[in-house]
């Protein structure tokens, strides 16, 4: 399933790797962190051949997941692979901000932050995004969406805490595509006034695409960050998308 939207090329730009391990990868430690022309290139990017528009959005019934393949590891500490994005601008949306790298822009259209409302009875259109940023020739984009968290699983009491879905590793058979190589799996513990919050990360790799993924759960809704970028690029810029996937604050 999806939130984000991943360009991909006409062919995988690497061959997809062996499986060798037949389970999912161990997934890794606990994190504590203090919180402290447009029209012709938004077309552009939208009719981009993409995949996770489908894949990426979590079932709402999830199904077992297939085993993830195994790839060569992330950076032993999540915060060596992470910039400063204090200087970047802020935006903030529906329940949550989140940090958006330089030079990237709006590419959603005012009837987007529309949609989902209804007017005079006539049936909403449904909202995919909360927020889309894409970089100037749209191979790079962060996005946000926000889903119900009974969609993901079934429960009578309004999830609070992201724990309220599952595990790390259970929660990641929702958000990370069947397929995938599952590069790196980490809990965040974010302090706010309260206490703390759970942030679950993932990052992972599919068909030549590199995407990193931020989930966290307040008052029955699930939000959910997504950077995504050819693999090419992420080599470059995974730092910048990383960063801004994981600068995203439940409100």
């Amino acid at each position: 399933m999806a939130i984000l939207l991943l360009s991909l090329p006409p062919h995988p730009l690497n061959p997809k790797p062996k499986i060798l391990n037949p389970t999912t990868p161990k997934l890794t430690s606990k994190l504590t962190i203090t919180n402290n022309t447009p029209t012709s290139k938004r077309d552009l990017i939208l009719k981009t051949p993409s995949i996770f528009l489908i894949s990426l959005i979590p079932q709402q019934y999830p199904t077992a997941h297939s085993s993830t393949e195994e790839a060569s590891p992330p950076p032993k500490s999540i915060l060596s692979g992470i910039a400063n994005t204090k200087s970047w601008f802020q935006f903030y949306g529906d329940g949550f901000s989140i940090r958006v790298p330089p030079q990237f822009e709006d590419i959603m259209e005012p009837e987007d932050y529309n949609a989902g409302l209804s007017l005079y009875g006539d049936k909403a259109k449904p909202k995919i995004f909360s927020a889309r940023f894409a970089s100037s020739d749209g191979s790079e984009v962060v996005n946000v969406v926000i889903k119900p968290s009974n969609q993901f699983k079934i429960t009578f009491l309004e999830a609070k805490d992201i724990t309220d879905l599952g595990s790390l590793k259970e929660v990641a058979k929702i958000f990370v595509p069947f397929g995938s190589t599952l590069y790196s799996a980490r809990t965040l513990k974010i302090k706010e006034e309260e206490g703390f919050r759970t942030y679950y990360f993932y990052e992972f790799g599919r068909e030549g695409q590199h995407a990193a993924l931020v989930a966290a759960v307040s008052s029955g809704r699930t939000y959910i960050a997504g950077a995504t970028a050819p693999q090419s690029k992420w080599d470059e810029d995974g730092v910048k998308l990383r960063s801004a996937a994981i600068s995203m604050t439940v409100l």
